[in-house]
């Protein structure tokens, strides 16, 4: 019997020259350096010398390989990625050891490698995947490739995005690096690497087997009968504790990686360190553990079927599923259910699994045989398409330094759609508003609308489609097998027949007011055309369709049906975002009460790749604190938004409204859309975390289409909604720099804004205590408007000392009155010993930071100003002037927010782009069509607001920007154009799906 990965192979033919290669391995774990072992192997049995560079455990390499041609030299050149834990990188960490290593001693470590490289006279250096590696060995004068799957620059540029920019030189220092290399031998299962000019694909390279699986259970003393599961992390979590009843009867499970004087039960076996593993994983029925390439190739070489558990912040891990699940060789674990046992659904799936990978697994030697030609001089053909291939790659490169992992999509589907390691796929659900994203035309009468009315939006006759299309695909005589797993997960969410609730609520445009809204300010927010679709369904408990793994966990708590909330997300499958969350409602609950904000917080911060379940199961949380609504029933919800996330265009807004308001309509809750509004606010600042004001959820719920949502924050009062004059016309402009509400600079800000009331309020105070025995100090303080303390002079101190919103403190007054004591900053320390607090219940001050302080107290005093003259200037008369007096105002709000600390460089150059176009003069007529522009939202990125004439010439300014921006970054900016109604105005549609349509 032949057995696979043990057939006779090909050796490497033994070369006429002897050859010396430098092999640079990173130090990002084992499954490099494995891989190494068989291309090294090759080498050394072609009768060459290696020098292997790495960190890894000499018997790694001496384990497979006795050879004095074989030599180790224990040096680490770079780290890979610092993992707080077997499950999480620790983005910061990593960016901040590879400086250390890498970048600190870069001028000795050149020097060194040089020197070395001439000393054993290397004929070829190859890199796997270290950076530093390439330039040496270009220092050297020496030939250099690499062989990966993927590359530092790619992995560490979402980490840039988080850890902040004073860290993207890394990115550019390690593309830079790469460059140097001849050409990449590139793994399947890859990400985008633009740095390497040529690519070369080779197949797989996976380490062989040297015993087949009845001589590796005949020494392991295990029966064929019983059923193994290798479960391999490659490292545990501290303090974790296997247990016995985690396993089904019957299975047995050898734990890899285990420490000496960890306890393991009876059925649980822990493996040698130095442990053969391909020979192990051949021999058992299923794996249990993290994707890496290591455990992907040998899983599909060897077909095993794979149970992983997602790592967080390793943007390696996508491509890699996308692979293992297209070939029918991975079933996905949630965090939750692998850290409390629940393992025996997703173990009886896996065995169902047939893993059909039906590629070479002869990569070792390809990749031997093609070193050994190029350090003998011969040159391989590079790629045909590497130019097309480079530009393609940059572009998601550029994706990839915008995203923020588990928010948001990294990855176009045309790039993993186009890979023929993955073949054919489904199409990925996108956006688009126009067409459906999953079937044709005829789809959208399978559905009754039993209430409501599409009011003609095209994207909400397309969601209706795209459910059509889920209750067909869920048909077991559908003829479409392989799907996307949110898809396939979606087909049997709802039961079909029944009513299920559709609500729609859009994102907003920041025109005036922004951050200014927590200070009480007045701001215009316009509802835009892109939103986010909810549909939802209850059902009695035991008429709920439960996954698998949810039915194993309430099997296991041995109590009757209970209600359950089931998610699916679209648009998570291309980003690393778990497309399913699934949680027993009662965990919403302690004792009779809802459980703590807080304790929410907690809950849903476990599991980064789950976090974004927060804005959704969040909403359910709020109804139960605010409303005492108790739910009986489970709840099916499906969200897909067309809202792009990081622009500044309040995209999870959309998707708290229009999941509250499904659940509402579901549940007979007639809430008004600002009560809504201001529910869907708490999800966000208590649930979520992110300390938001609330005129992103206002102009979702309470907007009309054209119109601009005029609101006093104070804390949510709508004042008019102000007809768009036909005239003017708004744009958003995306700079494709990452916003986050969430994000330090935004939050900073705004405790140093509560930091300047504070201040103002007990200088406020201090005066009218002075005041009852010297009121001519007080008329003295105020030299600008001394006769009003004659009268009322101590009235309105006393109404500054009781300030609510900085905004009702008159723009005279700051500057009269406060402005000279404020100070420019102040460390949190030293504003907590003087004034205890800051009384904000969203934020908290941090001692050891220092904050600006004025600025951000200047700000919103201004700009309620800014926003009550823009608003009275809409309705003015039709002429250029009141166009240049609008633009004048956003330009001021502009920098005004650049003065707090919240520009980027990528909204001042859209700024500066739109101040271009209006003084260059029309050669036509010598007037402007573009006014002014400003940094909407929480700022420090994001969108810009556009304000211009409505006409043909500029819509063609605003198309000439685009190009010009992206010209100069290599991003080509999303626009925003349009308007929509609101949630409050959509109302919902109840839907079933007619009886003809499943017969």
């Amino acid at each position: 019997m032949r057995i696979p990965g043990m057939e006779e192979e090909g050796l490497v033919s033994v070369s006429r020259e002897h050859l010396v290669f430098a092999y640079y391995v990173t130090g990002h774990g084992f499954g490099h350096a494995t891989r190494v072992v068989e291309v090294v192997r090759h080498l050394v049995g072609a009768g060459h010398d290696v020098h292997v560079v790495t960190g890894a455990p000499e018997f790694v390499f001496t384990t497979e390989i006795q050879s004095p041609n074989l030599h180790i030299r224990k040096v680490l050149l770079d780290c890979g990625a610092v993992q707080a834990d077997a499950l999480t990188v620790d983005r910061l960490a990593s960016l901040e050891k590879y400086h250390q290593t890498a970048v600190v001693p870069r001028a000795s470590i050149l020097a060194t490698e040089v020197e070395w490289l001439n000393s054993i006279k290397a004929d070829l250096v190859v890199s796997d995947v270290v950076p530093v590696a390439c330039r040496a060995a270009a220092d050297a004068g020496i030939r250099s490739v690499c062989v990966t799957n993927f590359s530092w620059d790619f992995i560490y540029s979402e980490y840039v995005m988080a850890a902040g920019y004073h860290h993207r030189y890394v990115v550019w220092q390690i593309a830079e690096d790469y460059s140097h290399c001849e050409f990449l031998l590139r793994l399947p299962g890859y990400c985008p690497m633009p740095a390497f000019r040529d690519v070369i694909d080779v197949p797989l390279v996976v380490r062989r087997l040297h015993k087949s699986r009845a001589e590796v259970r005949k020494e392991l003393g295990i029966s064929e009968d019983v059923k193994v599961l290798i479960f391999n992390f490659g490292g545990q979590p501290a303090g974790w504790i296997l247990k016995q009843e985690w396993l089904p009867d019957g299975w047995l499970c050898l734990v890899c990686g285990a420490s000496e004087n960890q306890e393991l039960p009876p059925n649980f076996v822990k493996l040698a360190k130095d442990v053969y593993t391909p020979d192990v994983i051949a021999a058992s029925d299923c794996m249990l553990g993290k994707i890496g390439y290591g455990t992907v190739s040998e899983a599909l070489a060897y077909k095993l079927p794979f149970v992983f558990v997602r790592r967080d912040y390793f943007n390696e891990e996508p491509f890699l599923r996308n692979m293992l699940e297209n070939y029918q060789g991975g079933v996905e674990m949630i965090r939750r259910d692998l850290l409390t046992g629940h393992w025996k659904p997703y173990l009886e799936r896996a065995l169902t699994l047939k893993p059909s990978y039906d590629g070479q697994i002869n990569g070792g030697e390809t990749v031997a045989r093609i070193l050994q030609d190029t350090a003998v001089g011969k040159k391989h053909a590079s790629d045909k398409l590497s130019g097309v291939r480079r530009l393609r790659d940059a572009i998601v490169l550029g994706y990839q330094l915008q995203r923020v992992a588990g928010r948001d999509v990294g990855v176009p589907d045309w790039y993993s759609l186009s890979e023929k390691e993955i073949g054919l796929r489904a199409k990925t659900p996108t956006a688009d508003t126009t067409e459906s994203p999953f079937l044709s035309e005829s789809c959208v009468e399978d559905f009754e609308v039993l209430e409501g009315d599409t009011q003609g939006l095209s994207d909400t006759v397309a969601f209706l489609k795209s459910l059509s299309g889920l209750a067909a695909s869920g048909d077991p005589q559908s003829p479409e097998k392989r799907q996307l797993r949110e898809r396939s997960a979606a087909s049997a969410l709802f039961n079909w027949e029944d009513e299920i609730y559709v609500a729609r609520a859009p994102g907003r445009l920041d025109v005036m007011g922004g951050i200014a809204d927590y200070s009480g300010s007045l701001v215009l927010q316009m509802p835009i055309r892109e939103a986010c679709h909810v549909a939802v369904q209850r059902n009695h408990p035991s008429r709920h369709k439960l996954w698998k793994h949810a039915q194993a966990r309430h099997l296991n708590k041995g109590h009757d049906p209970i209600p359950v909330l089931q998610i699916v997300s679209f648009g998570s499958e291309l980003s690393n975002r778990a497309p399913t969350f699934d949680m027993d409602i009662l965990d919403l609950m302690e004792g009779e009460k809802p459980i703590s904000y807080e304790k929410a917080n907690k809950y849903f911060s476990q599991d980064p790749s789950q976090k974004w379940a927060a804005y959704v199961a969040g909403t359910i949380l709020v109804l139960m604190t605010e409303l005492g609504v108790r739910f009986t029933d489970s709840i099916s919800i499906l969200v897909s938004s067309a809202v792009p996330e990081g622009k500044g265009v309040s995209s999870s807004a959309s998707v708290e409204v229009a999941t509250m308001s499904a659940i509402a309509a579901a549940h007979g809750l007639n809430i008004e859309p600002r009560k809504l509004a201001l529910l869907c606010q708490k999800v966000e600042n208590h649930i979520v975390g992110a300390p938001c004001g609330v005129m992103d959820q206002m102009t979702s719920a309470c907007g009309e289409a054209n119109k601009l949502l005029a609101m006093v924050c104070q804390p949510a009062e709508v004042k008019e909604l102000v007809t768009i004059p036909t005239h003017i016309r708004f744009w958003g402009l995306d700079s494709g720099i990452r916003h986050s509400v969430g994000g330090t600079d935004y939050g900073s800000v705004r405790v140093g804004t509560y930091m300047g009331r504070k201040i103002i309020k007990s200088q406020a105070s201090t005066m009218v205590s002075e005041s009852t025995t010297n009121l001519n100090n007080i008329v003295q303080a105020d030299s600008f408007n001394s006769d009003e303390y004659e009268g009322h002079a101590i009235e309105l101190l006393k109404s500054e000392a009781s300030l609510e919103y900085l905004c009702n403190l008159k723009p005279h007054r700051y500057e009269g009155v406060y402005a000279k004591d404020l100070p420019e900053s102040t460390t949190g320390e030293e504003f907590l010993k003087k004034y205890g607090n800051h009384n904000d219940k969203v934020t908290t001050v941090d001692p050891k930071r220092l904050y600006s302080v004025k600025a951000p107290t200047r700000h919103p005093i201004y700009e309620n100003f800014r926003v009550e003259a823009f608003e009275s200037l809409l309705t003015a008369a039709k002429t250029d002037e009141q166009l240049s007096a609008l633009g004048e105002l956003m330009y001021q709000c502009h920098y005004s927010y650049s003065a707090c600390g919240l520009g980027s460089d990528g909204t001042d150059r859209l700024v500066n782009l739109v101040q271009e176009m209006q003084h260059r003069k029309s050669s036509h007529d010598g007037t402007s069509s573009l006014f002014g522009a400003k940094i909407t939202g929480g700022g420090s990125g994001g969108s810009v607001c556009v304000i211009g004439r409505n006409c043909i010439r500029s819509n063609e300014e605003i198309l000439e920007i685009q190009q010009r921006y992206k010209a100069a970054t290599g991003y080509l900016p999303i626009l925003f154009e349009g308007s929509s109604p609101g949630a409050g105005k959509f109302g919902y549609l109840k839907i079933r799906r007619k009886p003809s349509a499943s017969n």
